[in-house]
């Protein structure tokens, strides 16, 4: 969790597979910020009921999917692609962040009203854990809403 600090990352949005409850108390313990989680689907039971939650102030969970607000941006997350792009076309969000398939991808979904045109950036991170694809996960810059992928490997 030094790059966190390092980077002054002050929120951390997961979408799903910690895996166990174990994961979720070590982030909460060694990272001072907010953490929004959402379930993926290998999350097991002992995770889906964490009771520890009056312990960790910092972690705040959402069982299907999250909706937060952060520098004036409406973002959801959620753990499946298929649902993320519903969310996304929903033109409700300015970001949509998903997680399952592990593979870092960006998408601009474009929904149209009568009067309006709505653009909303889905996102994937990939996973921290290497799983089918390299360990990556991605950083907003909030000045200029840009995302960086940063890669596990590369960090000293």
């Amino acid at each position: 969790m030094n790059y966190c600090e390092e980077n002054k990352i002050e929120k951390i949005i997961c979408c799903g597979d910690l895996a166990s409850d174990e994961t979720l108390e070590f982030m909460a313990d060694n990272f001072g910020g907010e953490i929004f989680y959402t379930f993926g689907n290998m999350d097991n039971d002992q995770l889906r009921e964490f009771h520890n939650l009056e312990e960790y102030k910092n972690i705040k969970l959402f069982r299907d999917f999250g909706e937060v607000e952060i520098a004036g941006k409406k973002i959801a997350f959620v753990h499946f692609p298929d649902k993320a792009k519903k969310l996304a076309e929903t033109g409700k969000y300015n970001f949509v962040f998903y997680g399952h398939t592990h593979k870092p991808w960006t998408e601009t979904i474009e929904t149209r009203d009568r009067q309006y045109i709505f653009n909303c950036t889905m996102l994937n991170p990939g996973n921290v854990a290497g799983e089918i694809y390299l360990p990556t996960f991605a950083v907003w810059d909030l000045k200029d809403d840009n995302f960086s992928l940063v890669k596990v490997h590369d960090l000293k």
